[in-house]
C-alpha cells in the first residue's frame, strides 16, 4: 500500500518523549534499543567505565547509532544514586544480564519500580529468568538447539547445519524484546504501571516454531531432517543449481505456481505431482534437478520472474545489499563517501523518513553533558571520574 503525502505539518516520530536506559551489550539489547532510538526514544546507553560493551568495533557501530553514550560503575553507591536520579525520568530499562546480576547490585525490578512505578523493565537472556537453566551460558547455537530449530535445519541424511542468521539473538532477544516493550510502554501511559519483561531467547524461538508443531499436531511426529515441506523434502521448495553453478530458490507451494513453473521447465507431466506421495518425490525433485542444469541462472530468471511463480536467485550478502528496492525503503542505507553502510528498521512506519545514519557513541562519550543536566558541576564530575565512579 503506498501512503499518500500530506501537508501537514511534520509529526513527531511514535515514540518521541520516551527515554530509555540502556544497560545491554553485544547484540540483541542494543539493536532492540536502537529500534526504539530509530522510533524516536531518546536512548541512554550506560556502560561500565572499564571495558564497557566489548562489541567488536564493527558491530557496535551497527547497532548503537544516534544514542546517547554514558559511564557509570554500577557496583558502587555512587554510579547507584546517579542511576536512580537517571531513572527519574525512564520509561523503560533495558538489560541483557544473567539472572540475578540486578538484584546482586540493587537495581533489580522490584528496587526499581518501587522508585519508578510506571517503569517498563526488560531483561533479555538465554533462557529467562526462572527454570533450570536460567544461570547457564549459551549462544544462538545452543538456543536453536535446544528449540529443536537447529535439528530440522540441513540435508536428509547430513549433519545439522548451522543458519547464517542469528535467529534467536534477532527474533528472541531484539524483536520479541522490542514487542514486549511496546506493549507494556502502552499499558503504562494509560494506566501509570509498568511490567517486567523477562524475555528468554530460547523461549522466543521455541514459541514460534509453528509449521513443525502443526505437523505433530496432525501426525503425531515431524519430518526428520531436510524431509518436510519447507525443510527440503518437497521438490516444490528447495534450491536448485543452474548450468553456470547459481542457484535459484523454488517456493512454488500453491498449485498456480507450479503449473506455471512445469510449463516453463517444459515438464507439464509434473503438474498433477504437486504433491507427490514419498514413493514419487525422488523423481520429481530429479527431474526438475536437471531441466534446471541446462541454462544459466540468469537465462533462468529472464523466464521465470515474468511469470511470477516464486522463483528467486539465491544471492550472496553482497548482491542483496545492492537492492534498489531495499535502498529506496530504507532498509539499506548507503552514505556518501567512505562512511559504513548501515541497515534501518525492519519496516517502514508512515510520516517517519529515514534518517540520516548517525553514528554510534564513543564509550561515555556524553558523560559529561548528562551529569551536567542533572545537575553536577565540572569540579564534581572530574572527582566521580578519578575514582571510577564514571
Amino acid at each position: 500500500m503506498t501512503v499518500p503525502p500530506t501537508c501537514d505539518p511534520p509529526r513527531p516520530p511514535p515514540l518521541a518523549g520516551v527515554r530509555v536506559l540502556d544497560l545491554s551489550r553485544l547484540l540483541p539489547g542494543p539493536l532492540c534499543a536502537q529500534h526504539l532510538c530509530e522510533l524516536g526514544a531518546t536512548v541512554i546507553k550506560i556502560e561500565d567505565p572499564g571495558a564497557g560493551d566489548y562489541a567488536r568495533p564493527a558491530m557496535r557501530e551497527l547497532v548503537n547509532r544516534g544514542k546517547i553514550g554514558l559511564t557509570l560503575n554500577l557496583k558502587c553507591d555512587e554510579g547507584r544514586e546517579i542511576f536512580f536520579q537517571l531513572l527519574a525520568n525512564a520509561d523503560v530499562v533495558l538489560e541483557g544480564f544473567r539472572p540475578g546480576v540486578m538484584q546482586r547490585l540493587g537495581l533489580d525490578y522490584a528496587e526499581l519500580s518501587r522508585r519508578r512505578p510506571s517503569l517498563v523493565y526488560c531483561a533479555i537472556s538465554g533462557y529467562g529468568q526462572s527454570g533450570a537453566r536460567r544461570h547457564a551460558a549459551g549462544h544462538d547455537i545452543n538456543y536453536l538447539s535446544r528449540s529443536g530449530v537447529l535439528d530440522m535445519t540441513g540435508e536428509g541424511g547430513g549433519p545439522p547445519v548451522i543458519p547464517g542468521f542469528l535467529i534467536s539473538d534477532i527474533l528472541g532477544g531484539t524483536l520479541s524484546a522490542a514487542t514486549g516493550i511496546l506493549a507494556a510502554l502502552v499499558e503504562a501511559r494509560q494506566t501509570g504501571r509498568g511490567r517486567f519483561i523477562d524475555v528468554s531467547m530460547t523461549d522466543a524461538v521455541m514459541a514460534h516454531n509453528v509449521l513443525p508443531l502443526a505437523e505433530y499436531n496432525e501426525s503425531g511426529s515431524v519430518h526428520a531432517r531436510g524431509t518436510g515441506s519447507h525443510t527440503g523434502g518437497a521438490a516444490r521448495y528447495r534450491t536448485y543449481a543452474a548450468r553456470d553453478g547459481r542457484f535459484l530458490a523454488v517456493g512454488a507451494q500453491e498449485k498456480k505456481f507450479w503449473d506455471l513453473l512445469c510449463d516453463a521447465l517444459e515438464l507439464p507431466e509434473l503438474k498433477p505431482l504437486h504433491s507427490p506421495d514419498d514413493a514419487r518425490a525422488p523423481d520429481v525433485e530429479r527431474l526438475l534437478r536437471r531441466a534446471f542444469a541446462t541454462r544459466d541462472a540468469a537465462d533462468w530468471l529472464s523466464v521465470l520472474e515474468p511469470l511470477d511463480c516464486c522463483v528467486t536467485a539465491v544471492r550472496s550478502f553482497e548482491e542483496a545489499l545492492r537492492d534498489p528496492d531495499f535502498r529506496s525503503r530504507g532498509t539499506v542505507r548507503a552514505p556518501a563517501a567512505d562512511a559504513p553502510m548501515s541497515l534501518g528498521l525492519p519496516f517502514v512506519v508512515s510520516e517517519l523518513a529515514p534518517s540520516a545514519p548517525k553514528a554510534a557513541p564513543r564509550q561515555g562519550e556524553h558523560t559529561d553533558t548528562v551529569l551536567g543536566e542533572l545537575g553536577f558541576g565540572r569540579d564534581t564530575i572530574a572527582s566521580l571520574r578519578s575514582r571510577g565512579v564514571i
